[in-house]
């Protein structure tokens, strides 16, 4: 279980996080919803290390996260367009390798058919030698999730990861995503702006409000109206 408490965390004056507090079970999806500028970025980049809390604990299995065990796919993929998809991908694993081999670009034979399984998993073995620049939007989201997973993360977190998607292709990528996170039995956390379409990923949902959280609920007890309110809380 991940759990989080008191988190805290503010620019200046402003409290972007504002003691939150919230469990989250392996192999569930929960869709993290809010308005832009609730603190939806902040908190997914706390809970992988590139923020650092002010205050507030997040424990895995009651533990602190470790460096690896949370990964994030970020709303653009972040990805090198002028390196094929499998060596987007095996970037995932380079916190497991001497960064030598990076500058070389050299991978053991067993990285190599690691990255290839993450690839299968996405449904996209057959573009691993593509550059990522040619690829279409959604292949290149599901890059990002292969690329995600090859880091071995015990959480995965995305962060609007098909706000760039026509909704044919984002429901098709959110569903690639859950299928991941249940199969693997990860913690899965994803945000959206879009929240119609979660509809049909989300195990539980999680709303943020001025850097507040506003909702904290199973799917199966919420409905659009319930979603709603967490978009219209006065600013």
């Amino acid at each position: 279980m991940l759990s989080v408490t008191g988190l805290e965390k503010r620019y200046g004056a402003v409290d972007a996080v504002a003691d939150i507090s919230f469990d989250l079970e392996p192999g569930s999806m929960a869709v993290l919803v809010g308005r832009s500028g609730s603190g939806k970025t902040t908190l997914l980049r706390c809970l992988n290390g590139l923020e650092r809390p002010d205050s507030g604990t997040i424990r895995l299995e009651g533990e602190p996260l470790g460096r690896t065990d949370a990964a994030l796919i970020f709303q653009e993929g972040a990805l090198l367009d002028g390196k094929s998809a499998l060596e987007n991908v095996l970037d995932g694993g380079l916190a497991r390798e001497s960064a030598w081999r990076e500058l070389l670009g050299w991978h053991t034979a067993a990285e190599k058919r690691a990255a290839i399984e993450r690839l299968h998993a996405v449904d996209l073995a057959g573009c691993a030698q593509q550059r990522v620049g040619d690829l279409s939007g959604g292949e290149r989201q599901r890059v990002g999730i292969a690329r995600a997973l090859h880091q071995e993360p015990r959480v995965l977190l995305a962060d609007e990861p098909v706000a760039s998607l026509d909704p044919v292709t984002a429901r098709a990528v959110l569903e690639r995503l859950a299928s991941v996170v249940r199969r693997e039995d990860l913690v899965g956390l994803v945000s959206l702006h879009q929240p119609r379409l979660a509809g049909e990923i989300a195990d539980r949902y999680l709303g943020l409000a001025d850097g507040r959280l506003t909702l904290d609920a199973a799917a199966a007890d919420v409905d659009p109206e319930r979603i709603g309110e967490v978009y219209n809380v006065p600013a």
